[in-house]
C-alpha cells in the first residue's frame, strides 16, 4: 500500500510502499476513502505522544469500506461502510463495560497506539466494539471529518457540559474543533461565541452559527469581553484550541457554577497551565476533560446530521491528495485557513 510514513519525529515523512496490513483475530482492515489532517497528527509527529513507537504512519480521522476481517468479527462484513472513533476500547476492562470505551486503559488509536489512516489501507481492532456504520447519506469526506474534531467537540459540548437551549457558549479557538463546537452548541439552541486571533476565522464562525465573535488580538481583555456579551459570563465555555492563555481565560469568563471542557491538547512545554483556583472554589466551577467519543454515541450524532440540524462538510476547507497532506501536517500548527482539510485522493 501507499502510505506517509516517518521514521524520526519532526523530520519529513516520505510517501513510501509498505506491506498491506492484515486483520487480526477482533479486527478488519479498512480500504481509506478519506482521511482528515488534525492538530493531533502534527502533536505526534512532533514527538508528543507518547504512544506513538517509530516508524510510523499517522492518521486517525477515516471512513472507508472493510476489505477484509478478521474470524471473530461478528457485526461487521466485507463491504461494509465504516468509520472509528480516533479513541476506541479494547472491549473487555470495566470502562468499556461500563460504556466508556473513549478512556479505556487499553485503549486502541489508529495513528498513535498503532498505524494510522494516511495510507490506502488501515486495520482496526476490537471491530465489534469501536466500528460505525456509516449511512449512505453521508460520504466519506464527511464522516473522516467526524473522526476527531466533530465527534470530541460533540461528547464535549453535548455530554460533558450539559449545553441546553438559551446557554452562552464561549469557544477560545476557531479551527476545527471551535468550529464544530460552534456548530453543535447552535443546533442545540444555545448562544455561541467564537473567540480567535484570525478575522478569516472569526468570520467563518459566524457562517456556522456564531452569534457573536471577538478578535482576541484586538480586544483588550478577552475576559471581560466575553462577559460583556453574555452578562455576566458563559454558562459553558470550551478551550478549543489548547494553549495556557486559552486555558485560563476559558476558566476565568465562567458564570458561576459554569462549566469549562477541555478539548485542546496540552502537551509539551503546556502540558501544566495556571488555573485560576480561587474561582473555580468560590463560584463551584466545573471543569471536565473531553477526549474523543464512544462508538455507541455516534448514533445521536449521525441522526441530526441526517435531519440536516448539523453540516460537518461545511467545515471541509480542502480535499487533497496524500502527497500534499505531507506538507500539511507539518505546517498544521501555523495554519490561518479557516475549515479542515481532508485526504481524498491516496
Amino acid at each position: 500500500m501507499k502510505a506517509m510514513f516517518y521514521e524520526a519525529f519532526e523530520k519529513a515523512p516520505e510517501i513510501r510502499n509498505l506491506p498491506d496490513p492484515e486483520p487480526s483475530f477482533g479486527g478488519v482492515v479498512v480500504k481509506v476513502g478519506a482521511s482528515g489532517l488534525c492538530r493531533s497528527d502534527w502533536h505526534g509527529w512532533m514527538g508528543h505522544d507518547p504512544d506513538i513507537r517509530l516508524p510510523h504512519v499517522p492518521g486517525h480521522e477515516l471512513a472507508g469500506k472493510v476489505v477484509a476481517t478478521g474470524k471473530g468479527v461478528m457485526r461487521f462484513k466485507i463491504g461494509d461502510r465504516v468509520t472509528v472513533p480516533f479513541v476506541s476500547g479494547c472491549g473487555h476492562c470495566s470502562e468499556c463495560h461500563s460504556g466508556n470505551q473513549q478512556v479505556c486503559p487499553n485503549q486502541f488509536q489508529p495513528g498513535f497506539t498503532h498505524w494510522g489512516s494516511f495510507a490506502e489501507y488501515v486495520a482496526i481492532d476490537y471491530a465489534d466494539t469501536n466500528l460505525v456504520h456509516l449511512p449512505e447519506e453521508i460520504d466519506d469526506a464527511t464522516a473522516a471529518s467526524l473522526g476527531c474534531r466533530f465527534a470530541t467537540s460533540f461528547r464535549a459540548v453535548a455530554d460533558q457540559a450539559r449545553t441546553g437551549p438559551g446557554d452562552w457558549v464561549a469557544v477560545h479557538g476557531c479551527g476545527g474543533v471551535g468550529l464544530s463546537a460552534i456548530m453543535i452548541a447552535t443546533a442545540l439552541g444555545a448562544n455561541a461565541i467564537g473567540i480567535d486571533l484570525s478575522e478569516d476565522k472569526l468570520a467563518f464562525a459566524r457562517q456556522c452559527g456564531a452569534v457573536a465573535t471577538i478578535n482576541a488580538s484586538t480586544v483588550a481583555d478577552v475576559v471581560e469581553a466575553v462577559r460583556e456579551i453574555t452578562k455576566g459570563g458563559a454558562h459553558v465555555s470550551i478551550d478549543a484550541l489548547g494553549h495556557p492563555v486559552t486555558c485560563f481565560n476559558s476558566i476565568k469568563n465562567l458564570r458561576r457554577r459554569g462549566r469549562h471542557v477541555q478539548v485542546g491538547l496540552m502537551l509539551g512545554e503546556h502540558a501544566t497551565p495556571s488555573i485560576p483556583m480561587a474561582q473555580v472554589i468560590g463560584h463551584e466551577l466545573e471543569i471536565y476533560g473531553s477526549h474523543g467519543m464512544q462508538a455507541w454515541r455516534y448514533d445521536a450524532m449521525l441522526a441530526m446530521l441526517k435531519a440536516g440540524r448539523m453540516k460537518p462538510q461545511q467545515l471541509i476547507a480542502k480535499r487533497i491528495t496524500l502527497e500534499e497532506a505531507v506538507p500539511g501536517l507539518m505546517t498544521l500548527d501555523k495554519s490561518e485557513t479557516p475549515g479542515i482539510s481532508v485526504i481524498t485522493t491516496f
